[in-house]
């Protein structure tokens, strides 16, 4: 995918991993981006590892791999903020 694609694959990704978590009013439009892509990252290596296509392009499966890998992150951020 081109950049500008992961941009509004990752805000995309982001903002509904963002409403799930129910993290949205805390988060603005580039952590959205960010978490995003990353999630999409995360996604894709955690599909990889379960034997399944990680994030491959713009359609709904990648969407979801990429909201699911989201979810992980904004978890694993909101763990690290509890201990501190």
């Amino acid at each position: 995918m081109g950049w500008i694609t992961w941009i509004i694959f990752g805000a995309l990704a982001g903002w509904i991993a963002s409403m799930i978590m129910k993290t949205n009013a805390q988060m603005g439009a580039i952590a959205n981006i960010v978490v995003g892509i990353v999630g999409s990252l995360i996604g894709g290596f955690v599909a990889n590892l379960l034997g399944m296509d990680g994030v491959t392009k713009f359609n709904i499966y990648s969407l979801l791999i990429a909201i699911v890998g989201s979810c992980i992150l904004i978890w694993l951020v909101g763990m690290f903020r509890k201990r501190a």
